[in-house]
Formats: C-alpha cells, sequence, structure tokens
C-alpha cells in the first residue's frame, strides 16, 4: 500500500460508519458473494439464500395446490397481498398506490402511453436516462406528434444547480418531466423533492408538470418517504439493489394522478366484474393496471429478499454504509494517476464511474480482464466509462481487491 493510500485509509477508518459484526454472517446468504467480488448491483443483484429458497418453495407450494384451483387461488392472493406490503412499506406508500410489474420498462410503458397525449404537447427528458427509456419517448413523439426536448443534466454532475436547469427547459405546453432519481450512468443523485416542485409550480398550459422517475438505481440504496417526495410516477424494479428474482417490479402512482392515466394493456386482473363474469370498470388503485397471469412464484422471493436486507440494518443504516464504501472506493481509484473519477467529490450512492486515461486499452478489455480474476464491474457507453457498484454488503476488503487488480491491469 502507497503512502498516500494508507493516509486515507486511516482517514476512512477514523470516519466510516462502524460495520456490524455479523456483516460476515449476513454475507453467507448470498452465494454468488462466495463466488467472486460483486460489483454489478445496479444491472442485477445477487439474490440471497432465503429469496431462492422461498422461490424454489412457491413453484413446489403452487404445483402441489393445483396451479388452477381455489387453494391455488388463495395462496396467490395471501403472496400478492404480502410482496404488495413489503413493498409498501419500504418506499412508505399505501399500498392501493402500487402497480406490480415484472420490470421498470414496464412501470415507465404503464404511465407514459396511458397519460392522453395530444399532438403539440412537450414532454422533457434528462440527457442520462436510458436508452429504453428514450426509445419509448421517441415513439410516443412518432405516433402522437409529441414535442420532445432534453435538458443537459449532466453537465450538473461536478456543479451547476439540475433544479435551475428543469426550471429554464419547462414550456408553457410542458405535460411531463421525465428523470431518474440516481443517474444511472454518472451515480449523481438527483435533488428530486426540489425538481418535483419545480414541475408542479410550473404555470403552463396544462397545469402542473407530471413528473416520471426511473428509480432503477434508488430503490434498494436510498431511503424512501415516495409521498413526501411527490413524485407522481416512480418505476422500479426488484432484482438490482433488492436482490430479488428478476422478473418484478412495481410502479408507484399517486393518488391524485391515478385517474388521469388510463390502462393500455387490459385484462381480467384489472377490472371488476358483475355476477355473471362481465367487466364493470377497473380495480381500484394500482391494481387496475396489472393484466393477467403474473410469475406469481417471484412474489415470496422478493418479499423474503426485502426482509433478509431488513434484518441486516434499517434502509438508512444500508445507505450509510453504502455512501462510507462507495467513498472508500471513490478514494482509492483518486489515488491511481490512470484513472479520473468521473464525480469530483465523494459519491453520494453506490454508484462509482471512472475512466481509465490516456487510453492504452479499451474500457471492455480492462473490464474483461476484471472478470478473468472473478471481479465484476461494467462497461457504460455513455459516457464512455467503467462503472462499480457496492452495496452494503460489499466488504473494504473486496475493494481493496478491485483496486489492486485494476492497478495491475493498468500497468500491463
Amino acid at each position: 500500500m502507497t503512502v498516500t493510500r494508507f493516509h486515507w485509509f486511516v482517514s476512512y477508518l477514523q470516519t466510516m460508519t462502524l460495520v456490524p459484526s455479523h456483516l460476515h454472517q449476513h454475507r453467507q446468504q448470498f452465494p454468488s458473494l462466495q463466488q467472486g467480488h460483486y460489483f454489478n448491483f445496479g444491472g442485477q443483484g445477487p439474490m440471497p439464500q432465503v429469496a431462492l429458497h422461498a422461490v424454489q418453495s412457491a413453484h413446489e407450494t403452487f404445483q402441489q395446490l393445483g396451479p388452477f384451483s381455489g387453494r391455488a387461488n388463495h395462496w396467490i392472493n395471501q403472496q400478492t397481498q404480502a410482496v404488495r406490503q413489503a413493498i409498501a412499506n419500504e418506499l412508505n406508500i399505501a399500498p392501493s398506490t402500487l402497480t406490480l410489474t415484472d420490470s421498470v420498462t414496464t412501470g415507465w410503458n404503464i404511465a407514459l402511453w396511458g397519460l392522453d397525449w395530444q399532438r403539440g404537447d412537450h414532454l422533457l427528458i434528462s440527457d442520462c436516462e436510458h436508452p429504453g427509456l428514450i426509445a419509448t419517448v421517441q415513439e410516443l413523439q412518432h405516433r402522437f406528434g409529441v414535442e420532445v426536448s432534453m435538458c443537459p443534466l449532466m453537465d450538473t454532475l461536478n456543479g451547476g444547480d439540475p433544479t435551475e436547469v428543469v426550471r429554464s427547459h419547462l414550456q408553457p405546453n410542458t405535460r411531463l418531466l421525465v428523470v431518474s432519481h440516481i443517474l444511472w450512468n454518472t451515480g449523481q443523485v438527483l435533488p428530486l423533492e426540489s425538481i418535483v416542485a419545480a414541475c408542479h409550480g410550473h404555470g403552463g398550459n396544462h397545469g402542473p408538470v407530471l413528473v416520471l422517475v426511473d428509480a432503477a438505481q434508488s430503490v434498494g440504496v436510498l431511503p424512501l418517504e415516495l409521498e413526501a417526495l411527490g413524485a407522481d410516477f416512480y418505476t422500479f424494479t426488484g432484482h438490482k439493489w433488492l436482490c430479488g428474482p428478476a422478473g418484478l417490479g412495481g410502479l408507484y402512482m399517486a393518488a391524485a394522478v391515478q385517474d388521469r392515466v388510463r390502462p393500455t394493456f387490459i385484462g381480467w386482473r384489472s377490472v371488476t366484474k358483475d355476477s355473471a363474469g362481465q367487466p364493470t370498470g377497473w380495480q381500484p388503485g394500482g391494481a387496475r393496471f396489472e393484466i393477467a397471469t403474473a410469475a406469481y412464484t417471484l412474489y415470496p422471493g422478493l418479499t423474503e429478499a426485502i426482509a433478509c436486507h431488513n434484518q441486516w440494518g434499517s434502509a438508512a443504516e444500508r445507505y450509510r454504509r453504502i455512501c462510507d464504501l462507495s467513498a472508500y472506493l471513490w478514494r482509492g481509484l483518486q489515488d491511481m494517476a490512470q484513472v479520473r473519477c468521473l464525480k469530483t467529490s465523494e459519491p453520494e450512492a453506490g454508484l462509482v464511474s471512472f475512466v481509465v486515461e490516456p487510453r492504452s486499452v479499451p474500457h471492455s478489455q480492462i473490464v474483461a480482464l476484471l472478470e478473468q480474476q472473478n471481479i465484476m464491474v461494467r462497461t457504460i457507453l455513455d459516457p464512455d466509462c467503467i462503472r462499480a457498484c457496492v452495496h452494503y454488503i460489499t466488504t473494504e476488503a473486496e475493494i481493496d481487491h478491485l483496486l489492486t487488480a485494476l492497478g495491475d491491469a493498468l500497468s500491463q
């Protein structure tokens, strides 16, 4: 260890949140963490053993009950209520404001296609959104004649006021802002509450501007009070930072805007029925956007994954440790002459993005070299960088291993 790294390591030990003694035991619940050094929580989190067992057991139970039976339907209702309540508790929302989905993507599609767009309406989107979200907005533009513009939030990573940037790009005909809470490429945490306040206070042709939030990188990281934040739509997945099974997520839709969104895809779960089984209206709350048969056997997996995290510590405690660890990684990267972190100050969440300069080898080759040593990170294309994600279950030793391996790769 160099003298410089020694000094910041000592400083880190003096200021970091103390790690509970049961972290090592807690990590044993995550099989993937025993196989390598995992820094891809922003892509997909490793499931704890209790969640794996819950999914396996659910499949067996479902088949034993007879998958199309009254007993199975009762079991489905129980699991649906349990996972809806578990998510609602984590986000501090009413269960009725939650729609169970299969992904972040499905959530933003429900909101975007459910609004009654008119030609000439304006949609504002940040320049740091996921390509899938951008493609959806482009199709709205093509199909309905919606005017779309981007606001340059990437420029505010190390200075500037994101709220003022958003405010300055609102137009009289703006109906919706599309933005992430934590930017997936740079790791910036946006001041969502003030951005929402600016949009809701905008006096345009349509009244308050609605806000749709991509929460792929914030649910499971930030302690959340969604009703206090004020966002109209908040779409997330359970398979990233919550470490649940892939194929299960959710959409929070504020109660005040639910009647302004029409279901685009409709099925038997969406509607109420009369005594003859004919549709009579929509299910109350977020359930009106749930369509038909779903992967119900995943529900206990996410319920158990959320419980597993809460057994270690509260959302606030987990977030503090995430910030401590990301700062530890950031400081180590700062000590490497060939590495430049995108963020010039300590990160406020678990995403740490950096570039190698001068570029002697492509970032993709560095990532491949690291994976050969069972160190999992990823590349980002815009901006061209490497992204490492730390969770509360990451250890300082793993970060040291990453820093050492990266230094060795750059010295070749």
